[in-house]
C-alpha cells in the first residue's frame, strides 16, 4: 500500500505533456490531419485523466481523503468533464456487486455497469428486457457487430449522465454505463465545485475548438469524444465483459464473485500505459487502494492464492480478450433468438 509520489507526479505531468501535445497540434498547424491528430490525442489525454482520477478517487495516492477528492475534481471535472460524484456512486457499486443482477428492479442492489440494455445484453436475462421491441430486438441481434459503434458514444453518454447528475436536484438517479434510472439519493460532497469544474471543462474545450475554422472545430470535438469512448470503453469492456453474469440468488462469496467476473490483460509496456493499471484488475477489485505501480506485485501473490483454492484466475491478451467479449454478445444474441425467436 506504500505509495511513489514521484510515479504519480511522473503520470501527471507525462499526461500534461499529451495536452500539449493537441493543443500545438490545433494552434500550430492549419492541416485538416495535423489538427485531427490533435484531437487524438486529446482522447488519449481525457482517457488516461480517467485513469488518474481513477486512482485518487481510490485513494490510493493519499492517506487524507479530501486531498484525493480534490486531486479527483481537478482531474475528473476540469480535466475530464466527469462528475466524481457521479462516478463514485456508480464506480463504489460495481465494486461491490461486480456483473451481479438485481435482486428486483426496485432493489437497485445490481451492478450499474451492465445497466446497458436497451443497446448491449450481458445475459439472457437482460435480453428478454427485448422480447416485444423491435428496436430492441434489433440492437440484441446485431449487438456483436455494434459493439464497438456503440463504444464511440460512450464518451458523449458519460458527460451526458455527469451533467445530469452534478446540476440536478437531491434525488439523482441510479447511473449505468448508458442511462440513468430510478430515484436514488443524491451525493454530492463539493456541488460548488463540481459545477464550476465542468463549466470550465466545457469552456477550454469550446475555446480549443474555437481555434480552428467552425466546421473543423466541429469534426475536432466529435472525433476527439469518440475516439475517447472508444479507448475508455475498450478497456472497461476487458475487465469485465464477456464473464460470468449472477442472479442475485446464485451470488457467490465477495472473494470469488470479484475473481470470476474479471478478466486480467497480460502485461507489457503499452499495456500498462493504455489500461492505467485495470490490466491488473482482479487484483485491483480485490484490493483497490493499492496503488498501481503496485500491483504487480500484489497480482503474483492473487494468482497463487486463487490456485490453491482452485478457483479461476482468467487472463489474456489485448486481442484475445476482445474476441472473448465479441463472442458472448453473439453468444447471448443466439440464445435469445432462439428462446424468442418472433414477437
Amino acid at each position: 500500500f506504500e505509495v511513489s509520489f514521484a510515479y504519480y507526479a511522473y503520470k501527471v505531468l507525462s499526461n500534461l505533456a499529451i495536452l500539449g501535445a493537441s493543443v500545438a497540434c490545433v494552434v500550430s498547424s492549419d492541416s485538416l490531419w495535423v489538427n485531427m491528430g490533435g484531437a487524438v490525442l486529446l482522447a488519449l489525454f481525457w482517457q488516461q485523466c480517467g485513469w488518474l482520477a481513477h486512482d485518487f478517487l481510490h485513494h490510493q495516492v493519499f492517506e487524507n481523503r479530501s486531498y484525493g477528492d480534490i486531486a479527483g475534481l481537478i482531474i475528473g471535472n476540469l480535466w475530464q468533464g466527469f462528475s466524481v460524484s457521479w462516478w463514485k456512486n456508480k464506480h463504489n457499486t460495481h465494486h461491490s456487486v461486480p456483473n451481479l443482477h438485481e435482486s428486483s428492479p426496485q432493489a437497485m442492489d445490481g451492478d450499474p455497469d451492465i445497466d446497458t440494455m436497451p443497446v448491449l445484453a450481458w445475459s439472457l436475462k437482460m435480453a428478454e428486457q427485448a422480447k416485444d421491441s423491435k428496436l430492441g430486438r434489433f440492437f440484441v441481434r446485431y449487438q456483436a457487430v455494434l459493439y464497438f459503434p456503440i463504444l464511440l458514444v460512450a464518451r458523449i453518454s458519460w458527460l451526458h449522465q455527469s451533467w445530469l447528475y452534478a446540476n440536478s436536484s437531491t434525488e439523482g438517479t441510479k447511473s449505468g454505463s448508458w442511462q440513468g434510472k430510478q430515484a436514488v439519493k443524491k451525493q454530492v460532497t463539493y456541488p460548488v465545485l463540481e459545477k464550476v469544474g465542468l463549466l470550465l471543462h466545457y469552456s477550454w474545450v469550446i475555446a480549443l475548438c474555437a481555434q480552428m475554422p467552425i466546421l473543423r472545430g466541429v469534426a475536432f470535438f466529435f472525433t476527439s469524444q469518440f475516439m475517447c469512448g472508444l479507448f475508455l470503453a475498450l478497456v472497461f469492456g476487458l475487465g469485465h465483459n464477456g464473464m460470468a453474469v449472477y442472479d442475485a440468488s446464485m451470488r457467490p462469496d465477495f472473494w470469488k464473485l470479484q475473481v470470476t467476473t474479471t478478466r486480467n490483460i497480460t502485461s507489457n509496456w503499452f499495456v500498462d500505459w493504455f489500461c492505467g493499471g485495470l490490466q491488473y484488475q482482479v487484483d485491483h477489485h480485490l484490493f483497490p487502494m493499492i496503488p498501481r505501480h503496485n500491483l504487480k506485485k500484489t497480482h503474483q501473490l492473487v494468482t497463487g492464492f486463487c490456485k490453491e483454492h482452485s478457483v479461476t484466475y482468467h487472463e489474456t491478451n489485448m486481442w484475445v480478450g476482445t474476441k472473448e467479449v465479441l463472442s458472448f454478445l453473439n453468444n447471448v444474441s443466439t440464445e435469445f433468438f432462439t428462446e424468442f425467436p418472433a414477437m
